[in-house]
């Protein structure tokens, strides 16, 4: 068989979202560059006493941890994959999944969030909405096409009842 042909058949037989990136390491590199902005290009300091700043970083850490790792358990109950490119089985909209169609996602802004709170780093903070808009392009339209595609009806009023965030 040609190879061509071969990679034609696995595109048309993959059952899963047309993720490419993996969304966690969108997160990743928006600290990244925040830190990377704020040393070398232009600090900006969010100006809180340490304490504060410690208080409001765990806070917000401990409750992007709560919402992902809530959603996370989810998928591992039901044995399903939390890539996004991998087969769903079923919609799950118990739990956490009923307040917020992307839990994982919403709980790593918040990480994102607490690291800038904790180093007093506006950049990282100031990245969360690029990022957001940024999986949103790049896994969050990919997965809700899948789904709606593969479950209709199903997914369509779940979407219509739970918002995208928050």
């Amino acid at each position: 068989m040609e190879v061509g042909h071969t990679l034609g058949m696995d595109r048309l037989e993959h059952d899963g979202a047309a993720v490419r990136f993996p969304p966690p390491l969108v997160y990743l590199i928006a600290v990244i560059l925040g830190g990377l902005l704020h040393a070398f290009v232009l600090p900006l300091p969010l100006g809180l006493p340490f304490s504060v700043r410690l208080g409001a970083a765990v806070l917000a850490v401990l409750l992007g941890l709560a919402i992902g790792g809530n959603a996370f358990g989810h998928f591992r109950r039901t044995g399903q994959d939390p890539k996004p490119w991998e087969s769903t089985p079923e919609i799950i909209s118990t739990g956490i999944y009923r307040f917020t169609r992307n839990p994982m996602y919403v709980g790593m802004a918040l990480i994102q969030i607490g690291i800038g709170i904790g180093l007093g780093n506006g950049w990282i903070i100031a990245l969360v909405l690029p990022v957001l808009v940024l999986v949103y392009l790049t896994a969050i339209r990919h997965e809700e096409a899948y789904l709606e595609q593969k479950f209709g009806e199903t997914y369509t009023k779940y979407k219509s009842s739970v918002r995208r965030w928050l």
